[in-house]
């Protein structure tokens, strides 16, 4: 089952939900989080939510698509309340760029490891604990909260100070945390971690700012488990053409941890474990256009797709006007 969220032609919101190859519209429901209520207050989960609420109209997602009207596949009343997180050096060819960017400016000499190659390497040797065991944690950053989420289809803003406007393309996945403090895992959706790469290639301790930018994912959110084995497309398209592309992976039998070691040593903190609020949290990535030579401009495309997700993630990026920061003192 796939959930969307889209502005209906009435322009009102509205969830529509994917099922034997068919859309529909929910009745009587506007927005995911809301079904997400439903559910932890009901039995059976979301697919019994969605049910419940029974089917109208059929739907043409790619319709919405092209005119702009589709939404990220989840949001919170409060974007405040809506975490995005990720995890980096998770999967199995995910550290050779970041390697090649460390010996470049020579923080270490030839055959000695970088910083990322161990904690890489922590990842193989313990990212994929047995059961009841912990496995080691991972890198991992915080990008934001709901005011830095952009809808499928519309562009994506890179900052006036940024040096480089990159995709990540990646898995997310989605939670809502119960009303007990739990989280509860809803599926997973496509994601764009829009990135930084040369403030993060100046030195790895940037990362943090590199990460601090606008993100995109969905449009469609899968509920359930992540499968396995995952191969999509990355591209890069300007004035209509390719001008790169490459596939990516991921599911675990493409990564060095597991889903679970991961959201672990995520909700460990009780900080991310507030009743109500929305996580989502990208797994991470190995394919760039940046490891290829790619420097992005105004207006170009970036197209994430994968035929277990649904409809494409298609983003194009802009660079926004210089603002001006004014500290002004309240004494």
């Amino acid at each position: 089952m796939h959930l969307i969220q889209y502005i209906d032609d009435k322009g009102d919101r509205a969830v529509g939900v994917t099922r034997d190859g068919q859309t529909r519209q929910l009745k009587g429901v506007s927005s995911v989080y809301a079904l997400v209520q439903e559910a932890l207050n009901g039995v059976g989960g979301l697919p019994a939510a969605a049910e419940a609420h029974g089917l109208g109209d059929l739907i043409d997602k790619d319709v919405l698509a092209r005119e702009g009207r589709v939404l990220a596949p989840i949001d919170h009343p409060d974007p405040a309340h809506l975490h995005v997180t990720g995890t980096g050096l998770t999967h199995l060819g995910s550290a050779a760029t970041r390697d090649a960017m460390h010996k470049a400016n020579g923080e270490k000499p030839a055959g000695e490891l970088t910083d990322s190659m161990k904690m890489f390497r922590m990842g193989l040797e313990n990212g994929k604990p047995a059961a009841g065991e912990k496995g080691v944690q991972p890198e991992w950053f915080y990008k934001g909260n709901g005011h830095i989420v952009v809808n499928p289809g519309q562009a994506i803003p890179s900052p006036s100070f940024a040096l480089d406007a990159g995709e990540e393309p990646e898995i997310a996945g989605i939670y809502v945390i119960d009303a007990e403090g739990r989280p509860r895992r809803l599926g997973f959706a496509l994601g764009n971690e829009f990135s930084d790469h040369v403030t993060e290639r100046i030195n790895y301790l940037y990362l943090a700012h590199s990460k601090l930018r606008a993100c995109s994912f969905g449009p469609e959110l899968r509920v359930g488990d992540l499968p396995r084995h995952i191969e999509g497309m990355s591209r890069i398209l300007r004035d209509g053409e390719v001008l790169w592309e490459k596939p990516f992976l991921s599911g675990e039998d493409n990564m060095s941890h597991t889903i679970a070691n991961l959201e672990y040593h995520h909700f460990k903190y009780d900080l991310f474990c507030q009743p109500g609020d929305v996580h989502v949290h990208m797994f991470g990535t190995a394919t760039l256009s940046f490891a290829d030579g790619i420097s992005t401009k105004p207006d170009d495309v970036f197209e994430i797709e994968e035929d277990q997700f649904g409809l494409a993630l298609r983003n194009p990026v802009q660079v926004e006007e210089e603002k001006p920061v004014v500290v002004g003192g309240l004494y």
